[in-house]
């Protein structure tokens, strides 16, 4: 079974307890420097004739409210505070080892210009663009439907790429290709286009900035072996955790704020990690009761996703 450790704390710290090449796979989403507050607020629907809202063939729904999470996304210096962070990515990335750095326009040609001189212009493998088409529209610009993920191995001409393990997608021609390879599919090219979480699906946490698992389950597949080690210190909801140990990974997770470690705790309780604070492990923190964990295996609740069966 996949060892799953779940970090409270700086993750600069924290990093430095590791010893160099300990990871064969590192993936962050750090903060996107926005200057704005991220929240999210959780909710749950309850047939009421009487209800605040109307659903599918106009029955009327009461709407109840979980609770909410928030943080401000705001730096006065955005490089230093990511610099040392991505230099010791860099020194715990094993010799066949690939980084991922997921982040937005804002910062992204800032992180690739710094990210060139930590690994090497020569180490830059890829951009991915992970395109969504969601929410509102600008009525001033382009409105921004885009995350970018710059994507560095420690040795460009050795790095884990698994070809056959990465999933197919539809042709947008399929008559032009013939049945057979219609059927088959074709790989993804650098841009991926996959929807955010839903905001009523059984994968939402309720976490500010969650992503999908689709993406991460890509990430892990392609870019590590089974039995290998990932990282993710800017953890947040736990997805690189549930995509590394549903995949057969092992993984370590960071984060300094508790409501994330509540969260992951809840979200990969059936992975039975192990948490740790400044370096020792600590009693896992309080989660769902077990009644609500039923109810969301059941999809009546929609306070976050739960492992629905245990990993292998």
């Amino acid at each position: 079974m996949a060892k799953l450790e779940i970090h409270l704390g700086d993750n600069l710290e924290a990093l430095s307890r590791f010893e160099d090449g300990s990871f064969d796979l590192i993936y962050i989403d750090p903060p996107f420097n926005t200057g704005k507050a991220q929240a999210r607020t959780r909710l749950r629907t309850i047939r009421d004739d009487e209800g605040d809202r109307t659903g599918f063939q106009g029955k009327r729904y009461r709407t109840v409210r979980l609770g909410a999470s928030s943080w401000n996304d705001v730096f006065d210096d955005f490089m230093a505070f990511i610099e040392p962070r991505l230099r010791e990515a860099h020194r715990l990335l094993a010799p066949e080892g690939s980084f991922f750095l997921h982040i937005d326009y804002r910062e992204s040609h800032y992180c690739k210009v710094l990210l060139d001189e930590i690994f090497g212009r020569e180490c830059f493998i890829n951009e991915i663009v992970w395109a969504y088409d969601y929410g509102a529209r600008s009525k001033r610009r382009w409105s921004a439907k885009h995350d970018n993920i710059l994507w560095y191995a420690k040795d460009p001409d050795n790095y884990t790429y698994r070809y056959d393990d990465i999933d197919r997608i539809p042709y947008m021609a399929p008559g032009l290709v013939g049945p057979v390879k219609a059927a088959r599919g074709k790989t993804p090219t650098d841009v991926w286009w996959q929807t955010i979480v839903s905001p009523n699906g059984r994968e939402k946490t309720g976490y500010p900035t969650q992503k999908p698992v689709a993406i991460l389950n890509r990430i892990v597949r392609v870019h590590s072996n089974p039995g290998d080690r990932v990282l993710d210190f800017f953890a947040g909801s736990g997805t690189t955790g549930e995509a590394a140990v549903r995949n057969g990974r092992h993984a370590v997770l960071m984060d300094i704020n508790p409501e994330a470690v509540r969260v992951m705790a809840h979200r990969l309780v059936n992975a039975s990690p192990i948490f740790y604070e400044a370096g020792c492990p600590v009693p896992p923190p309080q989660v769902e009761t077990s009644r609500n964990a039923s109810n969301q295996r059941s999809g009546s609740g929609n306070t976050g996703f739960l492992f629905p069966d245990p990993p292998n």
